[in-house]
């Protein structure tokens, strides 16, 4: 039976609805949405009317179109399908359909030949591989490359009708990057699929620069009344991205010639399937070939060469070469340095009985770096190149605290104790110019904003339980310092020194000067981006350096106690 393209639409905007089982669906519900369905693909003003909205779902309960919905009633009020998963773009094609779609690619298959019509042969394929599998009730012989779970394709055809009618939308967009969703107007005049995901290529303003942007990333897309721009008649799509791989593209940007080495084993691949069309093979070497590639530089020119791994090397130029060079190393920084479990309950044991641990590799070489970085940035800023220390580090640089506690640490604090919380972050770097030392001392570690008298506790000296106030040293036992190394540490440029067990009580001067002189210290060598964890009571010095290299330290201190009353911590932070 014919069927009409507006019947179509309704039939489409009825299932849309009783998919959503986010609300119940009422008769002039469903009319409503039939209406604005038609109002705008075909521009049809005129209200649906009731009857037609009933006789289209006794066709779709019906066999008529081979749909045999199975739309139910439920409080006598709200239309919905018994059967959650269904929907009829799920049914399979009538023998009607198949007949039809043969015919048409017969006629595209007379077409084959001729090279305007080349991009049609894989669409055919496809075309002939769906009727053939329908037809014999039998599984594809062709495997396309497809994404099941692809999201974005609904707006594809809202973009593909706003393009053609040359209107106006208002996207509501959020990028990865971005906290919240941005919503701004849009003049769409592309749609391009790259790697399975496709992108909608416009401005947001007459003279704007022409943006790519994600379908997957659209969160929703509505009406404008704002007048279209309309495209520049000398911006041609394949000339945009010609320069490119992928959708990234500088349009001031200049190309730049790429080379590549491609050992034996990957040559034959990049010859037979050139990673862009400029590719040219410039040399063939006895371990393999010489490739070069004039394109712009972005980020999917570095992902496709990634992708080889090992078997492709930049030649030039040097700073692509530098650029893939520094992935790989945070690459393999990932995975040489994994956290072991059975190395952590060792260094957590080690820290209940001797008052200190030391793990190596906690961060990455990158997040290191760019911990430095910022802090750099920090001095520069504020032309204090020369400055040493910043006491709230978390609160004068608040980007950093995502880099600071990152998943590994928070990972080692949660196995000491969930209940630690942030009480103090400073930054310090003990330059060569500065060359201060510490002498032997334990950490008496009380970070608060205000001090008041109570009776009963007047000092953090007197030891008193009076009114249910702890004592210092109980707060302290639940206490942690965290010194993570930006630089290498050893003796020649201020390493601690400690002196292991000495962290059970508070000690008086003549019994740290008895223990220091009798007893044999531990030289506490860190590696950067390896951390250092002691109790604050840990007898503990360090020594003038001898050497010209910095020591720069994140210092923080973790409590588990609140403070008794009349005091409050200067920094609390829970993880």
């Amino acid at each position: 039976m014919p069927v009409n393209r507006n019947a179509l639409i309704r039939y489409r905007t009825i299932d849309n609805c009783l998919k959503n089982r986010k609300r119940k669906w009422t008769l002039e519900d469903l009319i409503e949405a039939c209406s604005e369905a038609l109002y705008e693909y075909e521009g049809i003003d005129k209200g649906v009317s009731k009857r037609s909205i009933q006789m289209d779902i006794q066709f779709m309960r019906s066999d008529k179109l081979g749909y045999n919905a199975p739309i139910v009633v439920l409080e006598k009020k709200y239309y919905s399908y018994e059967d959650p998963n269904y929907s009829i773009t799920n049914i399979p094609l009538t023998e009607q359909d198949l007949g039809k779609l043969t015919e048409v690619v017969g006629i595209l298959k007379q077409f084959k030949g001729f090279s305007h019509f080349q991009e049609l042969s894989v669409m055919v394929q496809r075309l002939e591989n769906k009727i053939y599998a329908a037809k014999t009730n039998t599984e594809p012989v062709i495997d396309f490359e497809k994404n099941e779970n692809l999201k974005g394709l609904e707006h594809i055809e809202a973009l593909y009708q706003a393009i053609i009618k040359e209107c106006t939308v208002e996207l509501c967009y959020q990028s990865f990057k971005a906290r919240s969703a941005n919503t701004f107007t849009f003049h769409p005049y592309y749609l391009k699929e790259y790697r399975n995901r496709w992108f909608v290529i416009g401005v947001k303003k007459r003279k704007s620069p022409i943006l790519t942007l994600a379908l997957d990333r659209i969160v929703s897309i509505g009406e404008c009344d704002k007048a279209y721009v309309p495209r520049d008649k000398e911006f041609a799509l394949p000339e945009f991205f010609k320069d490119v791989l992928g959708v990234t593209v500088n349009p001031d940007g200049k190309t730049e010639r790429v080379l590549l080495f491609a050992d034996n084993q990957t040559a034959p691949y990049i010859l037979t399937k050139p990673i862009h069309h400029s590719q040219r093979a410039e040399e063939t070497l006895p371990n393999g070939m010489i490739f070069s590639l004039q394109v712009q530089l972005n980020y999917e020119l570095e992902r496709e060469i990634l992708g080889f791994g090992d078997h492709i090397r930049v030649l030039s130029p040097e700073r692509l070469k530098r650029r893939i060079k520094e992935c790989l190393t945070h690459a393999l920084d990932q995975y040489q340095y994994e956290l072991s479990e059975n190395a952590l309950h060792g260094a957590i044991q080690k820290l209940t009985y001797k008052g200190f641990m030391i793990l190596h590799h906690v961060f990455s070489k990158k997040e290191i770096n760019q911990i430095k970085s910022r802090i750099d940035y920090y001095f520069k800023i504020r032309n204090e190149e020369n400055a040493h220390a910043i006491r709230n580090v978390l609160g004068e640089i608040p980007e950093l605290k995502s880099l600071i506690l990152n998943a590994n640490l928070l990972h080692i604090l949660r196995k000491i104790d969930p209940k630690l919380f942030l009480t103090k972050a400073i930054f310090f770097d003990k330059t060569p110019e500065s060359n201060w030392y510490v002498t032997w001392h334990q950490d008496i570690i009380i970070n608060v904003k205000e001090k008041i008298e109570t009776n009963g506790f007047t000092g953090w000296t007197k030891k008193s339980g009076v009114h249910g106030v702890c004592p210092p040293e109980e707060i302290l036992r639940d206490t942690i310092t965290i010194r993570i190394h930006l630089d290498d540490t050893d003796e020649t440029n201020g390493a601690l020194k400690v002196v292991p067990g000495s962290h059970n009580k508070k000690l008086s001067d003549e019994e740290i000067n008895l223990i220091t002189q009798n007893g044999i210290p531990y030289i506490c060598e860190v590696a950067a981006c390896g951390i250092q964890i002691m109790k604050p009571l840990l007898l503990h010095s360090s020594s003038k350096a001898t050497s010209q290299k910095h020591r720069r330290v994140i210092h923080l201190e973790f409590s588990t106690m609140d403070l008794p009353n009349g005091l409050k911590w200067a920094e609390r932070q829970e993880l």
